[in-house]
């Protein structure tokens, strides 16, 4: 499968090894930079490896080398770069680590209480750690893994999937549209794993989650409609907060719009949240687009939404994330 340097860059920072730093002066006719020394450092640990990096901050060193052992292929870091990953170095092993996983939250039908699909969520398998996934995100866009945490975490609930959920159910997989800087090309990956798994086209929906901030709408259309070909669905999440507004419903026209869990939570008792909602409802409606409410922690919530006409739901109220699916009862 290929990939692009943004999806596939991987980080190679052992924990104790070799520094190699240039020093170089400047001509002062000439301008010209001549290297005047070159230092190999030892490091046992990376809190001194962070030691050393700052040593080199201060003397306007641009590029430094790292290698675990003397007889093997060094790698070559930015030292601003190299300093990012030291600073954030306990994120930067999980996002390349075998530790996430995907979690599946049930999403119900409010009608029937039939079992509509699963929403896939990253998560850590090491019950020794705190994990936010949103923090994790932020990191990674920081040292520049957005692009591979992205794609990861997609290809992490496609693989999930194949031996719990069954045909028919749909998969809700959460996407960054920053992180897709060509659809053809970008998506090329996800769409080779769904096939790898034999997983049908049909039963996945992706969504464009709540951090993004969209700048480029007609870049937004051509990811959407990329995934359209391949046969398969797209979702808005969290309209109502953000640059989720009713109006991107008749820009982007998505399958499935998802209303931001601030306007369900105790919409049972409050007047302007339900005629926000009304206003969703009138304008999905319009357009043909199923309608899904989050954050569903409530009986009362739940029969506010049914009587709204909201086709779909998703929240504690139903069940919490879980590594199983056989793991969920309903409420």
């Amino acid at each position: 499968m290929q990939s692009c340097i943004h999806c596939s860059l991987t980080i190679s920072l052992p924990e104790s090894g070799y520094m190699i730093m240039d020093e170089y002066k400047q001509n002062d006719h000439n301008r010209i930079l001549t290297k005047e020394s070159q230092s190999t450092i030892a490091y046992q640990s990376i809190t001194q490896l962070k030691d050393i990096i700052k040593v080199a901050l201060d003397k306007n060193i641009e590029t430094v080398t790292i290698q675990k052992h003397r007889n093997e292929s060094p790698h070559t870091y930015s030292t601003k770069q190299l300093a990012l990953y030291i600073q954030h170095f306990e994120e930067l092993q999980m996002i390349q680590s075998e530790e996430l996983v995907s979690y599946v939250q049930p999403i119900l039908k409010l009608e029937t209480n039939e079992l509509f699909g699963y929403e896939s969520l990253l998560r850590s398998n090491n019950p020794a750690i705190s994990f936010n996934p949103g923090r994790l995100f932020e990191v990674a866009n920081t040292l520049g893994l957005h692009s591979f945490l992205d794609k990861k975490a997609r290809e992490l609930a496609i693989k999930a999937r194949k031996n719990q959920i069954p045909k028919g159910v749909k998969s809700f997989i959460n996407f960054l549209p920053s992180t897709i800087y060509n659809p053809e090309f970008c998506l090329m990956h996800t769409f080779q794993v769904v096939e790898k798994y034999q997983i049908d086209p049909n039963d996945l929906v992706f969504e464009v989650v709540e951090t993004e901030n969209i700048k480029d709408v007609n870049h937004l259309k051509l990811v959407l409609d990329t995934y359209r070909r391949e046969g398969m669905k797209v979702a808005l999440d969290d309209v109502g907060s953000g640059f989720s507004t009713i109006e991107m419903l008749t820009l982007l026209q998505p399958d499935i719009v998802k209303v931001d869990r601030h306007y369900i939570s105790h919409c049972d008792k409050d007047d302007n949240k339900q005629q926000f909602l009304k206003q969703v409802i009138e304008r999905a409606n319009l357009l043909g687009i199923t309608t899904l409410a989050e954050g569903i922690e409530r009986k009362e919530e739940v029969e506010v939404l049914k009587q709204l006409g909201f086709h779909l739901g998703q929240g504690y109220f139903f069940g919490k994330p879980s590594p199983k699916v056989e793991n969920f009862q309903m409420a």
